[in-house]
């Protein structure tokens, strides 16, 4: 008609750009693969390499023993595991790891008492379905470690087996999403502040954990996270710290810890697409239509209006609760620093110099009055007078009689090992020179408008402070040459941007670090940054007049 001119003579119908097309017809993600998909994405966002999970059948070494899981513990039984009949056994072990394991178990070892029972090699060998990843986060920790260990972030995402009773929320086979992180000095802090991240690209950003107990992890914890869609609070996975007798045996350095946490991938799957029977996700009653419905995965389900005002309602009950726990806290904060009768108890053959400094400060104070007295314990010799005299007379005392203070601080020298400082109340002691350097710094920055010790300072900061402060008690409390320099290298780093631990204020860190030179027997293994941070701190109005005390 076009080529001919027909068209110019009919009459067409009207086209309706309103109207919806016809989809074509085409394959399907099932929803599981979607959420997978989209949580695979999270972890190599978070810069995790993904672990090798192609191997169903492991042996019962891997898959319990080497988790330091006891060979009588119940999921180890027929009515909680998949075995296998054929082949039944497996043989190939790393001998040496083999040896460690068994002591371990069965004498313990590194700090622990193990379990006391006759470990039995015949029991490690029997092969079965795994019932969790953590069997192949087990085998990459040992091939990590015989590598030559360096920091690592692991995950995976696969099928495992329980023999479990079907129901509306269990299955005989689930797929386990496992994230795991080693590195030096990693603590419970550094577990919640990466599952609060982790979840939080999941759509979960409101989080609480609740204690728990695995026999590979110390301290362990549950997940419970708020779901605005589903208007209430739910267990989403479980985490903790892997245990030394799990790690120290693989040869893994004794400052290295391993943080992990784990979760099905049907859990999210259910909340996701509002499915309350596991059974209408997985299997035979799965719907089709479902499928073709929910091309995108979307981790948080649309609310309805009731479910908006649900979640407000739980929000404000939330938040309230926190005002009155935060409120709690502030009263005790209070209490704690308002108990004026402390009894400071250290050490002359190891003077705590940051504790003078800190004093220095707290009897600094405009309004307040500071009683300070020393006394000397009957099993020492006389003190050096330099410590008495600055103690009783250096800075405005208070002639106020004794206890009458708004502080009142008696120091006594004793052979005490550690420095504790203990109130005249049932609030327990504060041990440990840099932990009392951290309540004198609040007590300081309490009571002056000029003072930034610590908690002024921001969150950020203060956690800064605070894992500074860790360190330099570690190198206060080790004599071992090799730490010591390893210790300090990680300060000077910090010192190279610039000239104090965490900008250019003196901190409680400060602080403790320039006490911590002081009492250094082997100058030769101080860093460059260090050496000059030590002569700013000379130099500067609160550390130069205990130069003669050195």
């Amino acid at each position: 008609m076009i080529a001919t001119g027909a068209w110019k003579d009919l009459v067409f119908k009207p086209y309706n750009y309103n109207s919806m097309g016809t989809l074509p017809e085409g394959g399907h993600l099932h929803p599981l693969l979607k959420v997978r998909a989209q949580i695979r994405q999270i972890f190599l966002e978070m810069g995790f390499t993904e672990m090798p999970t192609n191997n169903y059948v492991e042996s019962s070494f891997w898959n319990f023993d080497a988790l330091f899981q006891p060979q009588q513990h119940p999921a180890r039984e027929a009515h909680d595991t998949f075995f296998l009949s054929e082949p039944a056994l497996s043989h190939q072990f790393p001998r040496d790891y083999l040896e460690q394991v068994k002591r371990v178990h069965s004498r313990g070892g590194f700090g622990s008492q193990g379990y006391g029972y006759e470990w039995q090699e015949e029991e490690a060998q029997k092969n079965l379905l795994r019932t969790h990843t953590t069997a192949v986060s087990a085998r990459m920790l040992y091939k990590l470690a015989k590598e030559g260990f360096r920091p690592a972030k692991y995950f995976s995402i696969d099928r495992v087996f329980r023999n479990e009773e079907l129901d509306a929320t269990h299955l005989a086979e689930f797929q386990q999403v496992e994230g795991v992180i080693a590195d030096h000095n990693l603590t419970l802090g550094n577990l919640i502040g990466v599952l609060s991240e982790f979840f939080k690209k999941m759509g979960m950003d409101q989080l609480r954990f609740k204690p728990a107990y695995n026999p590979y992890t110390e301290p362990s914890m549950e997940i419970f996270s708020y779901h605005n869609g589903l208007g209430k609070w739910i267990e989403v996975g479980n985490s903790g710290v892997f245990r030394p007798e799990m790690l120290l045996p693989m040869g893994l350095p004794e400052d290295v810890n391993v943080i992990a946490w784990g979760l099905s991938l049907e859990r999210p799957t259910m909340i996701k697409y509002g499915i309350d029977n596991i059974r209408d996700l997985v299997g035979p009653r799965v719907d089709l239509q479902m499928v073709y419905d929910n091309p995108i995965c979307r981790l948080d389900k649309e609310p309805t209006i009731e479910d908006k005002a649900r979640s407000v309602e739980d929000t404000w009950q939330l938040l309230s609760f926190q005002v009155e726990r935060m409120k709690n806290e502030i009263r005790r904060l209070h209490s704690l620093v308002n108990q004026s009768r402390h009894i400071i108890c250290v050490d002359p053959s190891t003077p705590p110099y940051s504790l003078l400094v800190l004093l220095r400060l707290v009897k600094s104070f405009a309004s307040k009055t500071v009683s300070v007295e020393t006394n000397l314990h009957s099993a020492l010799p006389l003190l050096s007078s330099y410590f008495n005299y600055y103690l009783s007379t250096d800075s405005r005392d208070t002639q106020h009689g004794k206890g009458s203070a708004d502080f009142n601080f008696s120091f006594v020298w004793k052979q005490s090992g550690e420095v504790k400082l203990s109130f005249c109340s049932s609030q327990r002691d504060i041990v440990g020179e840099v932990n009392v350097c951290r309540y004198l710094a609040r007590i300081a920055e309490e009571n002056s408008s000029t003072l930034t010790l610590y908690e002024r300072k921001g969150e950020v900061k203060s956690s800064q402070i605070d894992e500074c402060v860790d360190i330099i008690h570690s190198l206060l409390t080790t004599s071992n040459r090799e730490k010591q320099s390893d210790l300090l290298k990680r300060v000077d780093k910090l010192l190279v941007a610039s000239p104090f631990i965490t900008g250019s204020s003196v901190s409680v860190a400060d602080i403790c670090l320039w006490s911590a030179i002081n009492q250094l027997s082997d100058i030769d293994i101080i860093p460059l940054n260090i050496r000059k941070f030590f002569v700013r701190c000379c130099n500067h109005p609160w550390f130069a007049p205990h130069l003669s005390l050195n």
